[in-house]
């Protein structure tokens, strides 16, 4: 057995408080497309391929003003996807831990919420694609997204009646914070993020879980390492880039279903 996998196991086992800090990776093994690069990109939506079209260019929010069916094409199917998509065992895993936890993730899909994490224990520092904002600067305060948008499956395109603002019927927009993007409303999830850092800071013992957060977009390690400065308590699980800064924590060069399970056979073993 791993001495890392030890250590890691006896921190979890000794924690009074769990803080998770989630990725993309952490939804891989859910089956949800992986967006590194343009061909992981590619593979999950081959229309765009054909069209030149790249994710980032794409999360741009100029297309809901510029052609709306291209921005709910995207996002209208990527609502679809983690509506359909039940998370993977290793949610399951950390609730099964009985730990008092809460989560930071830049993930947008909610599928913590869906593994019965609850909405007030989950900081969505980039937003959610389940809830809306209007893109007509109404002042309506962000909203739960209603039924799918239906997709022409060829051209990646949205038809038929799009989302709108309850307030005063302009288009609306996914409440998630894109590239470039100026109007994005964060009220919903600055909130949270409040109760979540007042929580971290009352808590004496806290474990810090990293789940497939790399370093392309550092938002979710950054606060793995800061939330665990004191004590040096991170766990981190990642298969491409796992190390850990002067040995300021465990390093697990594995997925996180992989990484979790593992830890799991340990802890539960007492």
């Amino acid at each position: 057995m791993s001495p890392e996998l030890d250590r890691a196991a006896e921190l979890i086992r000794g924690a009074s408080a769990l803080l998770v800090c989630a990725g993309a990776g952490m939804g891989v093994d859910s089956g949800l497309p992986d967006f590194r690069g343009d061909e992981g990109f590619w593979r999950a939506y081959p229309p765009y391929e054909r069209l030149g079209l790249n994710f980032y260019e794409l999360a741009d929010p100029v297309h809901f003003r510029e052609d709306p069916g291209l921005a709910w094409g995207f996002y209208g199917h990527r609502l679809r996807l983690y509506r359909e998509t039940e998370p993977h065992e290793g949610f399951h895993v950390i609730r099964g831990w009985d730990k008092p936890t809460r989560v930071f993730t830049s993930n947008v899909d909610g599928q913590f919420q869906k593994a019965g994490f609850a909405d007030d224990h989950v900081a969505e520092v980039h937003g959610s694609i389940h809830h809306l904002q209007c893109f007509g600067h109404c002042g309506q305060p962000s909203w739960p997204a209603g039924p799918d948008v239906a997709i022409d499956e060829d051209t990646m395109r949205a038809v038929g009646e799009l989302p709108s603002c309850p307030s005063c019927g302009s288009l609306a927009r996914p409440n998630i914070l894109m590239f470039g993007d100026y109007d994005w409303q964060p009220a919903r999830s600055e909130a949270v993020l409040t109760e979540v850092s007042r929580w971290r800071s009352r808590q004496d013992n806290l474990v810090v879980v990293e789940l497939g957060a790399g370093n392309a977009v550092p938002t979710v390690r950054r606060m793995a390492e800061l939330a665990s400065a004191r004590t040096g308590a991170l766990i981190r699980i990642n298969p491409r880039e796992p190390e850990v800064r002067h040995g300021r924590g465990v390093s697990l060069p594995l997925g996180a279903l992989a990484g979790l399970t593992a830890l799991d056979k340990l802890v539960t073993a007492g």
